[in-house]
Formats: C-alpha cells, sequence, structure tokens
C-alpha cells in the first residue's frame, strides 16, 4: 500500500514530466517566451516560476537542498533556451519527488516549517497546495502554447 508521501511523489514526477514534454513541445526557444494581450507571463516564465517554487518549498525546506530563491527573476529573466530550461526541468524531476517520498507519515503530519498560505498547516496540507499550483501553472503553459503555436486554443 502506497503512503500519502509515496502518491505524492508519483504525481509531482509525472506531472514535472508533463511539464518537461510541454517545454520540449513549443517549436523554438523563442515562442517559449511569447504572450498575448491580456497575458502577463510567457510560459518560459512559468516554468521558472514552478522550478523557483518548488526548490523553496520541498527542496530547500523539506530536503535540505541548497538554494536560494529570487522569485522577481523567475518572471523577468527572458530568453531561455528549451534546451537549458528542458534540462533544469529534468533535474527537478529527480530531486523534487525523492524528497517528498522520504518524508515519514509523522513527517507529513507536522506543521511546515514556514506560514505561507496566511495559516499553519501540515506539510501534507501543503504538499497539496503545491501539487494544485504546479497544475494551475501547468495547464496555463499547455494553453498558451496552443494559442501561440497554432493561434487556437
Amino acid at each position: 500500500m502506497m503512503s500519502t508521501a509515496g502518491d505524492l511523489g508519483f504525481l509531482f514526477s509525472r506531472d514535472l514530466t508533463r511539464l518537461g514534454k510541454q517545454i520540449e513541445a513549443f517549436p523554438n526557444d523563442e515562442t517559449l517566451w511569447q504572450t498575448l494581450p491580456g497575458v502577463l507571463n510567457p510560459a518560459g516564465n512559468l516554468a521558472l516560476h514552478i522550478e523557483g517554487n518548488l526548490r523553496e518549498f520541498v527542496g530547500r525546506q523539506l530536503g535540505q537542498l541548497p538554494y536560494k530563491r529570487n522569485r522577481e527573476l523567475e518572471f523577468s529573466l527572458k530568453g531561455m533556451s528549451r534546451g537549458e530550461l528542458g534540462a533544469r526541468i529534468t533535474e527537478l524531476r529527480q530531486s523534487i519527488p525523492a524528497v517528498i517520498e522520504a518524508l515519514s507519515a509523522e513527517q507529513m503530519e507536522m506543521e511546515y516549517p514556514e506560514v505561507v498560505l496566511e495559516v499553519a498547516t501540515t506539510t501534507r496540507q501543503f504538499l497539496i497546495h503545491l501539487y494544485g499550483h504546479l497544475n494551475w501553472h501547468l495547464g496555463q503553459i499547455d494553453y498558451l502554447r496552443r494559442i501561440v503555436v497554432d493561434g487556437r486554443g
């Protein structure tokens, strides 16, 4: 029987794989950084934001992996190649699920080390929140890619 940590590790691994496939699906580096009227963040910045979010809240705070987050840069950095961004997502897919899967049932029920959502949460609750956050932006990236590349949603 799988544990909650094992289940979440599996889901993060699956959907970080999907994120990598989304980045690969852009036909060139330029389209990764395009937006449309009314859309603030290109897919490249959304992917960098997912990376920064997971490296900070899972990698550093739960896995003690060294990381210094620069959230502003996640949204201002432009022009990285699909290959470089894809390599960063691959690295994320290798590190983040492993940190989650290593958490014990007791650790999952402990209070998350930082109050991020205005009220204290358990680590389990916060990981579920982070999984939803990943998928929110994954959907945005997919939709934006379809519109930028094909002209339709």
